[in-house]
């Protein structure tokens, strides 16, 4: 027997926790996301609010005009992380061997669990069973002989759904179903496919490779070897992020340097805690800029040892924005900062560095850390 992956995918996540937190929102259009008088966009909609088109990463004001009776509430950050780590607390009793893909989303690696917990379609019925009855949320789940085959088995029944595509069933499937369901195939790839006369993926399994290497080059294997059902990348277990970050887009782009200095030590405070309460420390920080006319721009500092020392970081962060602003400024739609080459917090001070300094640099991040733990990050104003 081959490989056996699940992949879970939990139903209209951050709605359903907001139904979860008030019952007075079942039934009804629930939007999640960014305020719909500026430029936020949808990060969840209810299935009711799908019904009237509305979906994800659409601008709010968009989905407030084609469901005007929709409730809008704001991303609480905090309160999706502590459910969704009680939804992954639900796969590790199962196995080791999980792939997180998001807030929301994980693939499971259930190859060899048999003798503990019976088979991949078993596990799967358990795993969702214990989301239900435990947390009282929903999910749609896949489970087949690889990555790309599970995660589109979850999609095919939405929502809480489950179903199985076996090694005898994956042609049947797969055939009849659109090209753009393929990994990779998106408008552009699909237009030069129809132009094939390629609309199915079971039309592009019977052509030629040679035809699609062709007009696709290595994408063309890419897309023949999906279109086989054929996937062989393993499930990568990996709890440590590879990036933290925050950025803000504005309702009207800024032209005062001194406010995007204030927005971007704010940003700057909120990623050195998330790294802090990670255990985590970054050796790179990237700037990340975008004008009014989108052009989106990046700066970067790479320290010689990693930190989640926040006066460290904001001076980084202020020093990268004064090199830009210096050669080009230009009114900002959008500033973000992001940390990234990030490792464990146990790393050794440096023979060059002020230990007296830091210390005093960390105990000054701790007690503020307690601080906004207790009041929220209202709570506290520092300079910078």
């Amino acid at each position: 027997m081959g490989q056996r992956i699940i992949h879970v995918d939990m139903d209209e996540f951050f709605a359903a926790v907001e139904k979860l937190d008030n019952p007075e929102l079942v039934g009804k259009c629930v939007l999640v996301g960014g305020d719909p008088k500026g430029r936020g966009v949808v990060s969840t909609a209810s299935y009711e609010a799908r019904q009237f088109g509305c979906h994800s990463a659409m601008p709010m004001a968009t989905a407030v005009r084609l469901c005007p009776h929709a409730i809008v509430l704001p991303v609480r950050g905090d309160r999706y992380g502590q459910v969704s780590r009680e939804v992954f607390e639900i796969f590790e009793r199962f196995s080791p061997m999980i792939e997180p893909l998001s807030i929301d989303e994980a693939f499971i690696d259930v190859t060899g669990c048999e003798r503990l917990h019976g088979p991949a379609e078993r596990i799967a019925r358990d795993i969702q069973a214990a989301i239900t009855d435990e947390l009282h949320l929903s999910a749609s789940i896949g489970v087949a002989p690889n990555k790309f085959l599970a995660k589109l088995a979850s999609d095919l029944d939405k929502p809480a759904g489950l179903v199985v595509i076996s090694e005898q069933t994956i042609h049947d499937i797969l055939d009849p179903l659109p090209v753009t369901k393929l990994w990779g195939v998106g408008k552009r790839a699909a237009g030069e496919l129809a132009r094939l006369n390629i609309q199915t993926i079971g039309q592009l399994r019977c052509t030629d490779p040679a035809i699609l290497a062709d007009r696709f080059g290595q994408a063309g294997e890419h897309f023949a070897n999906l279109a086989n059902g054929v996937d062989d990348r393993p499930v990568t277990p990996d709890g440590q992020a590879k990036s933290i970050g925050a950025e803000t887009t504005f309702a009207q782009d800024i032209a005062e340097l001194d406010e995007l200095r204030r927005i971007l030590s704010q940003q700057v405070e909120q990623v050195a805690r998330r790294l802090r309460r990670a255990g985590l420390k970054a050796r790179t920080i990237t700037l990340k800029l975008r004008t009014g006319d989108f052009t989106t721009m990046t700066r970067s500092r790479t320290f010689g040892e990693a930190t989640d020392l926040t006066d460290t970081l904001r001076q980084a962060a202020k020093g990268l924005l004064a090199q830009w602003s210096s050669q080009r400024f230009a009114p900002l739609r959008l500033i973000g900062i992001t940390a990234s080459q990030l490792a464990g917090g146990g790393g050794q001070l440096s023979l060059f560095d002020n230990g007296e300094d830091r210390a005093r640099e960390r105990r000054i991040d701790q007690t503020v850390d307690r601080i906004v733990e207790r009041f929220g990050p209202e709570s506290v104003q520092r300079g910078g």
